[in-house]
Protein backbone atom coordinates (compact mmCIF):
# COMPACT_ATOMS: atom_id res chain seq x y z
CA UNK A 1 0.00 0.00 0.00
CA UNK A 2 1.68 3.47 -0.83
CA UNK A 3 0.82 6.53 0.72
CA UNK A 4 -0.47 8.21 -1.86
CA UNK A 5 -3.54 5.81 -2.23
CA UNK A 6 -4.34 5.97 1.79
CA UNK A 7 -7.79 8.42 2.37
CA UNK A 8 -6.02 9.80 5.10
CA UNK A 9 -9.46 11.47 6.47
CA UNK A 10 -11.08 8.01 6.35
CA UNK A 11 -8.19 6.78 8.47
CA UNK A 12 -8.11 9.85 11.11
CA UNK A 13 -11.82 9.22 11.79
CA UNK A 14 -11.14 5.75 12.19
CA UNK A 15 -8.20 6.21 14.33
CA UNK A 16 -10.51 8.85 16.05
CA UNK A 17 -13.05 6.21 16.40
CA UNK A 18 -10.96 3.60 18.47
CA UNK A 19 -8.77 6.09 20.53
CA UNK A 20 -11.93 8.71 21.60
CA UNK A 21 -9.75 10.52 24.53
CA UNK A 22 -7.15 11.41 22.18
CA UNK A 23 -6.62 15.00 21.71
CA UNK A 24 -6.27 15.83 17.97
CA UNK A 25 -6.02 19.46 17.29
CA UNK A 26 -6.67 20.18 13.57
CA UNK A 27 -5.89 23.73 13.50
CA UNK A 28 -4.17 24.26 10.32
CA UNK A 29 -2.48 20.54 9.35
CA UNK A 30 -3.57 17.59 7.03
CA UNK A 31 -5.32 14.90 7.94
CA UNK A 32 -2.02 12.90 7.25
CA UNK A 33 0.17 15.24 9.67
CA UNK A 34 -2.49 14.67 12.54
CA UNK A 35 -2.36 11.16 12.42
CA UNK A 36 1.57 10.60 11.88
CA UNK A 37 1.65 12.92 15.17
CA UNK A 38 -1.07 11.21 17.10
CA UNK A 39 0.90 7.69 16.21
CA UNK A 40 4.01 8.43 16.88
CA UNK A 41 2.99 10.06 20.35
CA UNK A 42 1.13 6.81 20.71
CA UNK A 43 4.37 4.56 20.49
CA UNK A 44 6.59 6.86 22.09
CA UNK A 45 4.04 6.95 25.00
CA UNK A 46 3.90 10.60 25.69
CA UNK A 47 0.09 11.10 26.03
CA UNK A 48 1.17 9.35 30.01
CA UNK A 49 2.94 10.55 33.17
CA UNK A 50 6.89 9.80 32.53
CA UNK A 51 7.34 7.66 35.32
CA UNK A 52 4.59 5.29 33.68
CA UNK A 53 5.62 5.13 30.45
CA UNK A 54 6.44 2.00 28.53
CA UNK A 55 8.60 0.98 25.92
CA UNK A 56 7.68 1.41 21.83
CA UNK A 57 7.30 -1.93 21.56
CA UNK A 58 5.23 -2.74 24.31
CA UNK A 59 3.14 0.44 22.79
CA UNK A 60 2.94 -1.06 19.34
CA UNK A 61 2.03 -4.37 20.68
CA UNK A 62 -0.77 -2.79 22.94
CA UNK A 63 -2.15 -0.66 19.55
CA UNK A 64 -2.00 -3.45 16.70
CA UNK A 65 -4.17 -5.08 19.66
CA UNK A 66 -6.53 -2.49 19.77
CA UNK A 67 -6.79 -1.48 16.40
CA UNK A 68 -7.59 -5.65 15.59
CA UNK A 69 -10.07 -6.08 18.46
CA UNK A 70 -11.76 -2.76 16.82
CA UNK A 71 -15.05 -2.74 15.36
CA UNK A 72 -14.01 -0.84 11.93
CA UNK A 73 -13.77 -2.11 9.02
CA UNK A 74 -11.07 -4.88 8.23
CA UNK A 75 -9.32 -2.61 5.35
CA UNK A 76 -9.31 0.37 8.03
CA UNK A 77 -7.08 -2.23 10.32
CA UNK A 78 -5.41 -3.39 7.78
CA UNK A 79 -4.58 0.31 6.47
CA UNK A 80 -3.77 1.60 10.18
CA UNK A 81 -1.94 -1.08 11.37
CA UNK A 82 0.25 -0.54 8.20
CA UNK A 83 0.77 3.13 9.04
CA UNK A 84 1.87 2.16 12.79
CA UNK A 85 4.36 0.06 11.09
CA UNK A 86 5.63 3.25 9.29
CA UNK A 87 6.39 4.94 11.98
CA UNK A 88 7.77 1.98 14.00
CA UNK A 89 10.20 1.68 11.21
CA UNK A 90 11.37 5.39 11.46
CA UNK A 91 11.17 5.08 15.11
CA UNK A 92 13.27 2.02 15.20
CA UNK A 93 15.82 3.67 12.90
CA UNK A 94 15.59 7.40 15.04
CA UNK A 95 16.64 5.20 18.02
Amino acid sequence: MTIEKIDFDMLLAEYRSIWNNRLLIASDKSSEEILTEAVRRELLDENSHPRIRKNKYEKYYSAVSRITQSTISNEAKVSLIHFHNGIMEKLIKES
